[in-house]
């Protein structure tokens, strides 16, 4: 496996703001302990989560905070900075605007996800070969969506806030009922 450099981090990051007209925070030494935050999750997790919020090492409870999340659009065009402020608009990048702390857009079933998934020490974990006999509530059922704009399809519990590609509102996104039957 490659090892994850900060720089690798910072040129992901940097290519990222760039696509969408975002830029990288002005602060030298936050934007730093950010990067090094991503860079750590990362090799931590197999993904960069997100630096700001507590990753539940599982991915697919953590698809929603995988560096850029969700929620960073919404963010940056309501509030000038997406919740950790690694992502700023231009205005805020010039100083033209104050960064203020940005509210938390990620659900609170989402979270508590993590914190669960945290509060369990490694000993108290169940042994893989057991299996429960009833499903936990707390599992996510991942589902199909569309843009209906653009067809993106992607597979996740929701849709996303914006559509990576073609940048619709969450509201353009349906959902993609599948049925299998077996004949024989």
């Amino acid at each position: 496996m490659t090892e994850i450099t900060l720089e690798m981090v910072r040129q992901r990051a940097e290519a990222d703001a760039r696509t969408y007209g975002y830029y990288l925070n002005p602060d030298p030494n936050f934007l730093q302990s950010l990067l090094e935050g991503l860079k750590r999750n990362e090799e931590r997790y197999g993904y960069p989560s997100c630096p700001c919020r507590l990753a539940s090492g599982k991915f697919e409870f953590d698809r929603d905070i995988i560096c850029p999340c969700d929620y960073r659009d919404p963010d940056v065009v309501e509030f000038g900075a997406c919740y950790c402020a690694l992502y700023v608009r231009k205005d805020a990048h010039e100083g033209s605007t104050e960064l203020k702390p940005v509210p938390e857009r990620r659900p609170l079933e989402k979270q508590s996800r993590a914190y669960t998934v945290a509060a369990v020490a490694p000993e108290e974990k169940p042994e893989p070969a057991a299996k429960k006999e009833v499903e936990a509530p707390s599992e996510i059922k991942p589902k199909l969506w569309y843009c209906k704009q653009c067809g993106y399809v992607v597979f996740r519990d929701e849709p996303p806030y914006t559509c990576p590609v073609c940048k619709a509102k969450r509201e353009m996104f349906a959902e993609i009922k599948t049925r299998i039957d077996f004949v024989g």
